[in-house]
């Protein structure tokens, strides 16, 4: 059995239990990158010697009888933005390569507190924006794994570690989670610190996480959740039962909302088709949810937000090594310095009453049901349109790709649940729901909506029930 197919909750439990150690578990997930990472290239960083010593001393840890974190022992990819004190942290920019931060990012930090080995560093795009990065999709290397948190999602996809994390100012978790197949979870704003990892947008940078189940994104979303001294945005907030909510049943069956929004004309015909034959699937639980006029220009106040923002923080990139940038970033930063101060201010003020707005919708459904994206992962030229989750990165709200769905070609479609705001565990409870119960649907045969899971990475044998 190669155990780097074991999910991150299954790893952890298995090594917690003294079923598999932290090494023969590195030491596979090494082997997987050996086997498949010359295609999908998804490490910034990888010092294979290091990850194995990491481990090693995880299991001597273990050995003393000392106390195990939550995550003792486990591999975790890190996006390329987030600092670490002992890997080189580069943003996907030359400008910056080479760069060796001397501290920990607070995520960082917190998940070496809970116990999990720092396996290496993913790819980003640069600066975390649109420029493709080295990257392919696992399913189809003609593909984009999406971005910007290209590395992660793709490590992930391919069984070449259990866990990663990565950054969300547009639709950079949501998005590369659905093109690969894996779960992808973004947290309420504010809930996981952001210092130390490369700022964007303070109104709209978040964590994220991404694993190969609920149970994983749960779990490692979790023990990074809390208040933190440097990032203003963060709250002190008793620590959050994801993973005890995640896994129990509602107390009623949820009620889904399904929400077209203003940009469904982007909606390609296979998603239309796709989340047409899952509302009929879901039958009564789910019905159709028109939003109303007030957020007809909710995309529009989020790039006015983006734009300026990032125009802002990375003014002296732009200001020293202009012609080191992509063409695609050079023109957000110009239009960013060009945005009219009213807009701006404009934006940042409907965020609290559209937030507001969307009341409605949570008293009477527990989840809002949208796309991930316009379609299926597109080539490696671009990718892909971030369009269907600006919304809901604008409002700040906890949002969860799962990988339901496929094309006619194979190729992963994400399905988009969102919540209410602060409301994550509750999602993550309703997204559990949906995927046991649309799988249990189309295993019965009642339903055409097909139901798929990552794709096996070459060379990965499926786990064997112990």
């Amino acid at each position: 059995m190669s155990l780097c197919v074991l999910s991150l909750a299954e790893a952890a439990a298995d090594i917690r239990e003294g079923r598999i150690t932290s090494a023969e578990l590195m030491e596979d997930c090494l082997k997987q990158v050996a086997a498949v990472d010359e295609k999908v290239q998804a490490w910034a960083f990888l010092d294979r010697s290091y990850a194995m010593q990491q481990a090693e001393a995880a299991d001597a840890h273990r050995k003393q009888g000392r106390a195990l974190g939550p995550l003792h022992g486990v591999p975790i990819g890190i996006k390329d933005i987030f600092d670490t004190s002992d890997m080189p942290t580069e943003f996907g920019s030359p400008l910056w390569a080479g760069r060796t931060p001397r501290t920990d990012a607070a995520a960082v930090a917190r998940l070496r507190s809970a116990g999990a080995v720092i396996m290496g560093k993913t790819v980003t795009t640069e600066y975390a924006y649109f420029h493709p990065g080295k990257t392919r999709n696992p399913h189809d290397p003609k593909h984009t794994p999406g971005g910007s948190s290209s590395g992660s999602a793709a490590a992930v996809a391919a069984h070449m570690v259990p866990g990663a994390i990565g950054s969300q100012t547009n639709g950079s978790v949501i998005r590369p989670a659905a093109f690969c197949g894996v779960v992808g979870f973004k947290p309420t704003h504010g809930l996981i610190p952001r210092s130390g990892a490369l700022e964007l947008s303070r109104t709209l940078d978040h964590v994220g996480v991404f694993g190969r189940s609920i149970e994983d994104v749960a779990l490692l979303a979790e023990v990074m959740v809390g208040f933190d001294e440097e990032d203003l945005d963060t709250q002190p907030v008793a620590r959050p039962g994801f993973s005890a909510v995640a896994a129990s049943e509602p107390p009623l069956p949820p009620r889904f909302a399904f929400v077209r929004s203003a940009v469904w004309e982007q909606a390609e015909p296979v998603t239309r088709e796709a989340f047409g034959e899952l509302v009929e699937t879901l039958g009564e639980a789910a019905s159709e949810v028109e939003l109303g006029p007030s957020f007809d220009k909710v995309v529009d106040m989020h790039r006015a937000i983006m734009e300026v923002e990032m125009a802002h923080n990375l003014r002296r990139d732009y200001t020293r090594g202009g012609d080191k940038l992509s063409t695609q970033l050079r023109q957000l930063i110009e239009r960013g310095r060009a945005h009219l101060a009213m807009d701006y201010c404009a934006a940042l003020a409907g965020i609290t009453p559209l937030n507001q707005g969307l009341d409605f919708v949570f008293d009477e459904y527990d989840a809002v049901l949208t796309p991930a994206a316009p379609g299926a992962a597109p080539g490696i030229e671009t990718t892909g349109s971030p369009i269907f989750c600006a919304t809901w990165t604008y409002l700040g709200v906890p949002a969860i790709s799962l990988p339901l769905m496929s094309s006619e070609t194979g190729l992963p479609l994400g399905v988009q649940l969102v919540g209410r705001r602060g409301n994550d565990a509750r999602l993550l409870r309703t997204a559990r729901w949906l995927v046991k119960n649309v799988e249990r649907t189309s295993r019965s045969g009642r339903r055409k909506v097909p139901t798929v899971r990552s794709k096996p990475a070459p060379g990965a044998e499926k786990r064997k029930a112990r």
